[in-house]
């Protein structure tokens, strides 16, 4: 979709409202399909490589919250 095609908000307060809405729609939709691949026996790098994100990054931003819902991770071999 074009930038110009977007519908943004009249006024500078809504827009920004909308962005954080959006930002944080966005990070949980990440954490769900994060869990999902790492329940579904994907790798660090598998899942890291679907975000466009380096192994490192991925698994420093979910490996804390997956151990505490319960998810095995999968070990480097």
């Amino acid at each position: 979709m074009p930038a110009e095609d977007v519908p943004v908000p009249e006024g500078p307060a809504d827009a920004l409202a909308a962005v954080v809405a959006l930002r944080r729609l966005a990070d949980q939709l990440e954490d769900a399909a994060v869990e999902q691949a790492m329940r579904a026996g994907w790798s660090w790098p598998d899942v890291a490589e679907a975000l466009g994100v380096t192994r490192q990054a991925v698994h420093k931003k979910h490996a804390k919250r997956l151990i505490a819902v319960g998810v095995t991770l999968r070990r480097r071999q």
